[in-house]
């Protein structure tokens, strides 16, 4: 699986960019945020990679920080919210703002991105709205990620997340795969079915 790239900015397109690493080049789709930020052709430029590796297909889809590849898995745990959504959403708003949107209920925000109808704005709003008030994110352009304040959080959902965080895993990502845990196995599930699910997730 690739985690990281780093070379060459080969060619820019309206939601993709293609990376060339010693010769070979790499296809990555991702938001209009990040292609904004991208430094000129042929200059050196770093992405995070989250594979999608699907039947018919192997899609990369690259960001700039920590943040946005976080922020990108944890909306992708709402049902209905798939990769282009995701982008969509992130391609509007930071990983910060979206936090700030859910926190207060702001649907109309979400609802701006492209594929977001009110509904499904609504679904995530009430999804992740425990979740993301867990989370402080850096400042939009910062570097860094602060441990979740678990006193915000209840229930075995906090439990598995604050036992991922104890197994030596990043706070965002323990988030991320625990509400991915938490959405197959239901809002009911127990501590140790999300622990169990969320491992498998940071295994893939």
């Amino acid at each position: 699986m690739i985690a990281k790239l780093k070379g060459l900015l080969d060619s820019v397109g309206t939601d993709w960019l293609i990376v060339d690493v010693s010769g070979v080049g790499y296809l990555v789709f991702a938001s209009s945020r990040t292609l904004s930020n991208l430094p000129a052709l042929n200059e050196p430029v770093q992405l995070r990679i989250e594979t999608h590796v699907r039947e018919d297909h192997i899609h990369l889809f690259g960001f700039g920080d920590d943040d946005e590849l976080d922020m990108f898995r944890l909306l992708q745990s709402v049902q209905g919210v798939g990769a282009k959504v995701a982008l969509a959403i992130l391609g509007i708003m930071s990983p910060a703002e979206i936090q700030a949107a859910i926190s207060a209920g702001d649907k109309t925000s979400v609802a701006r991105a492209n594929g977001v109808g009110p509904k499904l704005a609504q679904r995530i709003v009430n999804e992740l709205r425990e979740k993301v008030a867990a989370i402080s994110l850096s400042v939009a352009g910062g570097d860094g990620v602060s441990t979740p304040s678990t006193s915000s959080m209840a229930g075995p959902f906090a439990d598995a997340v604050s036992a991922l965080v104890n197994l030596g895993y990043r706070p965002l990502d323990a988030q991320g795969a625990a509400a991915r845990a938490q959405s197959q196995a239901g809002e009911d599930a127990g501590f140790q079915d999300i622990v169990r699910l969320a491992l498998k997730e940071l295994g893939k």
